[in-house]
């Protein structure tokens, strides 16, 4: 538990947007010429410095816009920071967003072999899990359906699957689990307990403060891509629910 194995070390995120939408490209290009398009720089994560640890269950809770995805986006390797350093030890396996890897016109089966390969299996591996991910993920009925004729519940339960099909090193959870029926909300919570008792870490974000509570012993609060508190959960949580003047 004392082993860091994500890092982010003054670690600023931005993003340069454009003030104006232009309708056409046309419109676009001559005021780009003319030196009339104006920009403004966001900053998703700003100076960010952090630590998780082996073992910990980490929710990250804030408004919308607070730099919560951004942050996972990082440890995922999805993409990397403007400035700083981000440093992770171990094999992630991200569910950043429900359907993410996906292809609509590809097959449940189809798609768990593409996933897979995404996260980093083999033919033979996806093959010998199979079984396990299409049993855990409830779809057994309807495995060779095109994607696209899943629900969303669906698609987040096949992907939940995929992602923890083996215990990673760290799970990344981006409100996937906020998805589909109460049962299998639970089932997944189960497997995440099981993970963590087995020294996987793991990553969530959720809006929902009694799941962080719940489930995570650490927790950091970000406001406009700055940490607010970072602490144990318990007491993250009471302070952001006092900043928003939510009842208990």
């Amino acid at each position: 538990m004392d082993k860091a194995v994500v890092v982010l070390e003054d670690v600023t995120v931005s993003y340069r947007l454009q003030r104006e939408q232009y309708h056409t490209f046309k419109e676009f290009a001559i005021r780009s010429l003319q030196g009339r398009v104006r920009y403004e720089n966001l900053l998703a994560l700003d100076s960010v410095s952090l630590k998780v640890y082996k073992g910990d269950v980490f929710g990250l809770i804030g408004a919308n816009g607070a730099g919560k995805t951004t942050l996972l986006r990082l440890v995922a390797w999805v993409m990397q920071p403007t400035s700083g350093r981000v440093i992770v030890c171990g094999r992630v396996a991200p569910l950043l967003a429900m359907g993410a890897g996906f292809h609509p016109e590809l097959t449940g089966r189809e798609n768990i072999f593409l996933n897979g390969a995404l996260l980093g299996f083999n033919r033979r591996q996806i093959e010998k899990l199979f079984d396990q991910i299409v049993d855990f993920a409830e779809l057994r009925d309807f495995i060779d359906a095109p994607l696209r004729t899943y629900s969303s519940g669906m698609m987040a339960r096949l992907g939940f699957a995929v992602a923890t099909a083996e215990m990673p090193d760290i799970l990344i959870v981006d409100e996937v689990l906020s998805v589909g029926d109460i049962a299998f909300q639970e089932k997944s919570a189960e497997r995440i307990r099981q993970f963590r008792e087995q020294g996987a870490t793991i990553l969530m974000v959720s809006h929902s403060m009694e799941s962080v509570q719940k489930m995570c012993n650490r927790a950091v609060w970000l406001d406009h891509g700055r940490i607010a508190k970072n602490g144990k959960a318990q007491e993250v949580v009471q302070s952001f629910k006092d900043y928003m003047g939510i009842q208990n």
